[in-house]
């Protein structure tokens, strides 16, 4: 993940923001688009509470449930609950430690669902609910909770098999329905069994012979428990971006002979096509909506591999169902990101910002937060013209649950909107996971350092490409009058 890119693309100003303890100096800070850049400041300081907007709690479609004089059975009611919320990590193959598809499988674990679904650890959300509505939200309603409950301390029956609902069909290796194209990284990376490993790279052409619209993808790594994160990016025919770099094998950016691709490995404006971390989703857009890949691109794989003690290697794959007709809009990826920042020893709540303008109107679909050990919580706001914040999500964060949140109703904004995104990281000895807590921490890829990346979705007409995005409507009608005389 790129803290720096096309900076030729906007002019830069400088800020001074005051905490209450700390009076900085700040940099700027690029809001990327993949790596592509609209004008960001960005500001650092301890946590300081900022309003918010509220919106109402999400509407939920609730699974049928028993009756409180009858004890629920696994059949009649939890196998559908199961169903709708937790076999798609749940099964065979994927991330969920157990399979919960048959009452034999389900049975022995009643006691532990009923303590993870009352105590809100599973299914795993973590957007707090007075603000947007998501339509990916697995969570349980309070019926379904108490369902999971009264089933445990019944003992846990089994009921008629014949009340059961019809098995859910799932695609075997995937969570979306099966790929028209595979792209698999075609040569396996090695890893050591400890160590630091560099951002690792592989080039493969896609060969296709007509542009594409991705409707859905999804990333699948071969070796799940060593992927930091992965991140695939479009590189069409035209692109410049690594163009010297090998194609079809792995490689660093230490490894390359060429400046400029060293140092076109910390930046790019190429889109990107997805992101995968711990227990992220695949991506699924609504009818209407695809990601674009032209004609004769290629993908670019960005892997970020930790070590597990033992030697291992790693081929991963994406899965891609392109939609049948073209779309109206097309759905682009950007970021906000803040890449200079100081977080010191032993605070707990420490404050990381960024601020951006959209550079032309657009319609929000869903964010990405991504941080590491130390992260804490993260929000993206909309910053109205009087200064006041408008929460679209806030999340109290963890690294080994890294969501996706979908929009319920996309977003509109136009252009000229302000955006914000705030996290909060905890640097103390009260934080479980922090690797240490007497160490300033910057910005790194290791997973000790830490990162600030708010990944947002945006939907724009069919057609305009990123680049076009970026041109700002002042500069684009500066152009027409200058055309016209």
């Amino acid at each position: 993940m790129h803290p720096h890119g096309f900076q030729s693309l906007i002019s830069v100003r400088m800020s001074k923001l005051l905490s209450r303890r700390t009076k900085l100096a700040l940099p700027i800070i690029v809001l990327l688009a993949g790596s592509a850049i609209f004008l960001a400041r960005a500001a650092s300081a301890p946590a300081q509470e900022s309003g918010a907007g509220k919106r109402s709690s999400p509407v939920k479609i609730e699974t049928q449930t028993a009756t409180p004089s009858v004890a629920p059975t696994f059949y009649k009611d939890v196998l559908p609950i199961l169903q709708t919320h937790c076999q798609s990590c749940h099964r065979p193959g994927e991330i969920g430690p157990m399979p919960f598809l048959r009452y034999d499988q389900t049975r022995r674990w009643a006691r532990a669902i009923q303590q993870a679904v009352e105590s809100k650890k599973m299914p795993p959300w973590f957007a707090d609910r007075q603000y947007s509505q998501f339509a990916n939200d697995p969570s349980l309603s309070p019926q379904e909770i108490e369902t999971l409950g009264r089933w445990a301390a019944a003992n846990s029956p089994a009921g008629d098999p014949r009340e059961a609902p019809p098995a859910r069909h799932w695609t075997k290796g995937w969570n979306i329905a099966m790929p028209d194209e595979i792209v698999r990284m075609p040569r396996a990376v090695p890893l050591p069994a400890r160590g630091d490993v560099e951002y690792t790279y592989e080039i493969v052409p896609t060969n296709f012979s007509e542009d594409k619209w991705v409707q859905m993808s999804e990333i699948r790594p071969l070796r799940r428990e060593n992927v930091h994160h992965a991140v695939v990016y479009s590189r069409p025919p035209n692109s410049q971006w690594l163009r010297h770099a090998p194609v079809g094998v792995p490689f660093t950016a230490s490894s390359l002979k060429d400046e400029q691709d060293r140092r076109d490995a910390e930046f790019t404006i190429s889109d990107i096509l997805l992101v995968y971390a711990p227990g992220s989703s695949p991506d699924r857009w609504p009818e209407g909506m695809a990601k674009f890949i032209p004609r004769g691109s290629d993908l670019v794989f960005q892997m970020h591999y930790v070590t597990r003690g033992h030697p291992a290697a790693d081929q991963t794959s994406i899965g891609l169902i392109f939609s049948k007709q073209a779309p109206k809009q097309q759905v682009l990826t950007l970021q906000l990101t803040n890449s200079r920042f100081v977080i010191p020893p032993g605070v707990d709540d420490f404050r990381v910002e960024v601020h951006g303008t959209l550079p032309n109107d657009a319609s929000v679909l869903s964010f990405f937060p991504h941080m590491h050990l130390r992260g804490k919580s993260f929000e993206y706001n909309i910053v109205q013209p009087d200064g006041r914040a408008e929460t679209l999500l806030r999340v109290n964060y963890d690294f080994y649950w890294q969501l996706s949140y979908r929009l319920a109703v996309p977003r509109f904004l136009k252009a000229g909107t302000e955006l914000q995104a705030v996290a909060s990281y905890d640097n103390s000895r009260k934080n479980p996971h922090n690797p240490d807590p007497d160490s300033a921490v910057h910005w790194g890829d290791q997973t000790y350092d830490e990162m600030m990346v708010g990944f947002f979705d945006i939907a724009v007409p069919a057609g305009m490409d990123k680049i076009h995005y970026f041109i700002r409507q002042s500069q684009a009608e500066g152009r027409e009058g200058n055309s016209g005389r």
